[in-house]
C-alpha cells in the first residue's frame, strides 16, 4: 500500500464529504475527497505527460494553499520524489537543497518565485517552476493516465533536516515510513471521521504535512487548512464550534494563552485534542492552558527521520514534561554513552525502530552509517540525538536535552554550525560561535560571540545574516570577545559562553 492508496479508501467512503476547507480572508475554497484527488491525479497525469519519471524529484517552495496538497499528492501519484522547502530559508539554504537533490521541478507561485530566483534556481536541475497561480494548466487527463505502480518501500519525500556540521541532509521517507506514522496516530488519538482538525503549521514541516494534513485525510475527517497562525482568528475559530482537534508547536500555545488571557471567557467544550510537539512545551504554560480553556495538551515526539515516536495518553493522565510511551509499532530504548540499555529512570540517549524511521540520508552514507547502530541481536536502531530517562512506574518519557548542540526556536530546529559559517565570511569576523539563550515567546533564540579584527555592528551582521538565511536563524543578539574559551585541546567550550 502506498499513501494514495490509503486516501483513495476516505475517497470510497465518503465521496462527497469535505476533505479540505480553505479560508484567507476573501479567498474561500471547500474541495472534497473526490475533488482533491481527482485533481491530484490530473496534476500528477500533467507531470507524466510533461516528462517527469517515476523517483524523480519535484521540489515544494511554497505557503499553505489547497495547490499544495494538490501537488503533493500529485507528485507521489505520479511515482516522484515530493521534496518540501521551508519557505523561511533563503538564497544559501535553497540553493544546497537543489543541489544536493537535484530536482526536476519546482512547485511556487509568483509571491516567492523571486526569492528562487535570487538562489539561482535557473541555474541548477530544475527544468521548470510550476506556479500554484495557475497549476490547473498543468492538468492532465487521469482518466486514461497510466499511473506508475507504487510500492510503499518507494521514497515518498526527501526532507531536509540540518546536521550539526551545518549542512543540511535529506531524510529519505517511504510510503511506508509514512504510512507507519499515520495509522499509529489515527489509533493512539482516536482519530474519528467527524473530526475537524485547524490546521495552521506549515505544510513544509512534517507536524504540519504528516501528522496533521495526511493523518486527517486517513481518517477521513475534514482538514481546516489555513495559511498561518493568527492568534485572534485562531482563538475565534477554536471557540466557534467548528474545529474539534488543534495541533501547534509551544510558541503557538505561548501566544494563544496571550490571546486567551486578554479575552472574554471561551467554551472549548467541543475540542476533543490539543497536541503540542516540535519543541518541549513549559510546565507552567501547560498548566496555565489547562485553567483557560479546561483542556489538557496531550504532547508527543518525533523528529523528520523518523514521524512520530511517542506519545502521551489519548485516555489518561498527560503530565507536563513528558511525551508519552511508544506509539504502536515503535521501539525505543535508552542507552549510555557505550550503547548499554540503561534501568529505568536513568538518563540516557534514545534509540528508537520500526517502519516508522527512515532507511537512509539523500547523498550522505556516512551521516547514515554514524546515525544507526546495531544490538547484540544485529537489530538496526536509529539514534536520535535526544537525552531522555523513562518513569519506572508509568514508562512516561521526559527529554532532558540533546546529545548535539541543537537550538529550537519556534519549534523550528537551529544548528549552530551554520550560522557560525556565515558569520565568518563577514568581513572583521574571525572566528564566531553561537549558542541557544532562553526566551520566553519562541523557547531559545540564537545568540553569536564573535572575534573580530575590526569594528562591526550588530545591525549591518543582522542585514547580512537574514539576506542569506532564514530570519529565524539570525542571532538575537552579537557579542564580540576578544577570545572563545577553549580547553586544552583546542575544543571550544560552548558552555562557558
Amino acid at each position: 500500500m502506498n499513501v494514495h492508496d490509503l486516501l483513495a479508501i476516505s475517497r470510497e467512503v465518503a465521496p462527497h464529504k469535505v476533505a479540505l476547507a480553505y479560508r484567507d480572508g476573501a479567498n474561500v475554497r471547500d474541495l472534497t475527497y473526490a475533488q482533491l484527488l481527482s485533481a491530484a491525479d490530473a496534476f500528477a497525469a500533467g507531470l507524466m505527460q510533461w516528462g517527469l519519471q517515476p523517483g524523480e524529484r519535484v521540489a515544494l517552495y511554497l505557503g499553505n494553499r489547497p495547490e499544495y496538497v494538490i501537488a503533493y499528492l500529485g507528485i507521489l501519484r505520479a511515482g516522484a520524489i515530493a521534496t518540501p522547502i521551508n519557505l523561511r530559508y533563503r538564497r544559501l539554504e535553497i540553493g544546497h537543497i537543489l543541489a544536493d537533490c537535484a530536482p526536476r521541478l519546482v512547485v511556487t507561485d509568483k509571491a516567492n518565485l523571486p526569492v528562487l530566483e535570487d538562489a539561482g534556481y535557473q541555474h541548477t536541475s530544475v527544468s521548470a517552476a510550476v506556479l500554484a497561480d495557475d497549476v490547473s494548466k498543468w492538468y492532465g487527463d487521469a482518466v486514461t493516465a497510466s499511473y506508475p505502480i507504487v510500492s510503499g518501500d518507494d521514497i515518498a519525500s526527501i526532507i531536509y533536516t540540518s546536521g550539526t556540521t551545518g549542512a543540511s541532509k535529506g531524510a529519505m521517507l517511504s510510503h511506508n515510513n509514512i504510512l507507519a506514522t499515520v495509522t499509529g496516530l489515527m489509533a493512539a488519538w482516536a482519530w474519528q471521521r467527524d473530526d475537524r482538525l485547524l490546521l495552521c503549521l506549515p505544510l513544509y514541516h512534517v507536524h504540519g504535512l504528516f501528522v496533521g494534513l495526511i493523518t486527517g485525510l486517513a481518517a477521513g475527517a475534514t482538514v481546516l487548512l489555513r495559511s498561518q497562525y493568527r492568534a485572534g482568528e485562531t482563538v475565534q475559530e477554536l471557540a466557534g464550534g467548528e474545529p474539534t482537534l488543534f495541533f501547534a508547536v509551544p510558541t503557538i500555545y505561548t501566544r494563544l494563552v496571550a490571546e486567551l488571557r486578554a479575552s472574554e471567557a471561551q467554551d472549548f467544550s467541543h475540542m476533543r485534542l490539543f497536541c503540542s510537539g516540535s519543541a518541549p512545551l513549559p510546565a507552567d504554560l501547560f498548566e496555565e492552558f489547562r485553567s483557560l480553556t479546561g483542556h489538557t495538551i496531550l504532547e508527543r515526539y518525533g523528529m523528520t527521520e523518523t514521524g512520530m515516536n511517542l506519545s502521551n495518553h489519548y485516555a489518561g493522565e498527560r503530565r507536563a514534561g513528558t511525551v508519552g510511551t511508544p506509539l504502536p509499532g515503535v521501539e525505543m530504548r535508552i542507552v549510555d554513552s557505550s550503547g548499554a540499555q540503561v534501568a529505568a529512570g536513568e538518563e540516557g540517549e534514545i534509540l528508537v525502530r520500526g517502519s516508522n524511521v527512515f532507511s537512509a540520508y539523500w547523498n550522505a552514507p556516512e551521516k547514515t552509517a554514524e546515525s544507526f547502530v546495531n544490538d547484540e541481536l544485529g537489530r538496526r536502531w536509529f539514534r536520535t540525538g535526544d537525552l531522555a530517562r523513562q518513569d519506572p512506574e508509568n514508562g512516561a518519557v521526559t527529554l532532558l536535552g540533546r546529545r548535539h548542540e541543537l537550538i529550537i526556536s519556534g519549534g523550528l530546529n537551529i544548528y549552530p554550525r551554520e550560522i557560525e559559517e556565515l558569520l565568518q565570511t563577514y568581513p572583521g569576523i574571525e572566528e564566531a560561535a553561537v549558542v541557544g539563550r532562553p526566551h520566553p515567546e519562541w523557547g531559545e533564540v540564537p545568540v553569536a560571540y564573535v572575534v573580530c579584527s575590526q569594528e562591526v555592528t550588530y545591525e549591518a551582521v543582522r542585514v547580512y545574516c537574514r539576506e542569506r538565511l532564514a530570519s529565524f536563524k539570525t542571532p538575537a543578539a552579537l557579542h564580540s570577545v576578544p577570545e572563545l574559551p577553549r580547553n586544552a585541546m583546542g575544543k571550544l567550550q560552548k558552555h562557558l559562553l
